[in-house]
């Protein structure tokens, strides 16, 4: 969760991720491929958008402006998104960026006359696979430990040995994927993972920036990506994602799951939290499961970044599959609210992305700081569809446009 956030950010950052959630993917049927798969995009009118006029478009445009800095900063003649060359130009964007409104109430109009929705699906052969996966993120906020705390974890900065390589520049068609490690003799070797470094891998090797009171506390933090340590003074130090340690996320419940300690129904970040609380002799194990480890860096006062390098908005920063979703890119999301409390139909900001959030029509929404964002969060695990808004003028490539004619696939595939 996924923060900062630079978060979770996994793979900046958020998350940094952003940022993971704590949340599980609900595997897709047998006969279907999996979203990641695929990514197409259907026209629509903002008329098809499900509580699209009863939004607060003026929260989303300040997010968007937010948003605006960096596109504004970026050389005009770049595509927007390079992963997949199908969102126009920092141009398109830039022009957009320039116009926004200053009058709240003019921020629908805006959206509306200078954007296209396009409807998000992994596979247009499969009615199925324009539902996904949304899951939530936030701010947890961990206690400072004291001098003699036995139980005191230490929150890292990035190694100095840590080394970032970025597959792209030696194989273009590894473009956008990264391998971590560090040097040993003349090779680069996998990163010490979460159990190494636990047991000491980087004692006098790296800063600590903090040491706070609880390791279960440590180890959610290192999923959402960023959060605020509070001294016993009141004061708060607001750390973020600097970096991750390379190995691949594992998520405990699914560990949990197939150690037969809980039903795969009854898995969420509330459970799991209680698990490792009641099981303290089993904890660090489980916990390692998970080999990848997050190393932090100092925030301002601003708040949690996202892995665009933006300040987060609650309720309005959402975190993507990087790989599909272009940074600064609005995005209409409709959802059910965990606990049956309604709908979250709402524009959102692509800012964020984390290790979990894979997939064409999948999302991480950034609940904010507090204990009722750390409740809702916990507790998201909401199906439903997705609408990517692109200037208007901007033509999609044959190979991301939603086909009619495209031959339905045999139940066999």
């Amino acid at each position: 969760m996924p923060n900062v956030f630079s978060r979770r950010f996994l793979f900046v950052p958020l998350v940094a991720l952003l940022l993971l959630s704590a949340c599980e993917d609900k595997k897709q049927p047998a006969e279907l491929p999996p979203p990641e798969d695929g990514f197409y995009l259907r026209a629509a009118g903002f008329d098809a958008l499900p509580g699209w006029a009863a939004d607060d478009h003026a929260a989303a445009l300040e997010t968007l402006r937010v948003s605006c800095v960096r596109i504004n900063k970026r050389p005009a003649d770049a595509p927007f998104f390079a992963q997949i060359d199908y969102a126009g130009s920092m141009k398109d964007w830039q022009t957009l960026c320039l116009t926004l409104p200053e009058n709240a109430a003019d921020a629908r109009a805006f959206f509306e006359s200078q954007f296209i929705p396009y409807e998000i699906w992994a596979d247009p052969r499969h009615p199925q696979t324009r539902e996904g996966l949304f899951t939530g993120y936030y701010e947890p906020q961990l206690r400072a430990a004291a001098p003699d705390d036995e139980k005191a974890t230490p929150l890292y900065a990035r190694p100095d040995d840590l080394i970032t390589v970025n597959l792209g520049d030696f194989r273009p068609e590894l473009k956008g994927e990264a391998i971590s490690g560090r040097i040993k003799g003349t090779q680069l070797v996998p990163y010490h993972t979460r159990a190494e470094i636990e047991a000491g891998a980087l004692t006098g090797r790296a800063e600590v920036l903090a040491q706070v009171d609880d390791p279960v506390d440590a180890f959610f933090l290192h999923i959402q990506g960023s959060g605020q340590v509070v001294h016993a003074d009141g004061s708060i130090d607001r750390i973020g994602y600097a970096a991750q340690n390379g190995h691949k996320y594992v998520a405990v419940g699914r560990e949990l799951i197939a150690r037969g300690a809980m039903a795969k129904e009854d898995v969420s970040m509330q459970s799991i939290r209680a698990w490792l609380e009641q099981n303290p002799d089993e904890a660090q194990d489980l916990m390692n499961a998970n080999p990848s480890f997050i190393f932090f860096q100092r925030l301002g006062e601003t708040g949690p970044l996202g892995a665009e390098g933006v300040v987060l908005t609650p309720h309005r920063s959402l975190a993507v599959d990087r790989r599909r979703i272009p940074y600064g890119a609005p995005v209409f999301m409709d959802v059910p609210e965990p606990e049956g409390a309604g709908r979250l139909s709402q524009l959102m900001i692509a800012q964020d992305t984390g290790g979990a959030i894979r997939g064409a029509v999948r999302g991480d929404y950034f609940w904010g700081a507090g204990e009722e964002a750390a409740h809702k969060a916990g507790l998201m695990k909401s199906r439903g569809h997705a609408w990517l808004l692109l200037p208007r003028g901007v033509t999609l490539p044959e190979t991301v446009s939603w086909r009619a004619d495209m031959p339905p696939a045999k139940a066999a595939e």
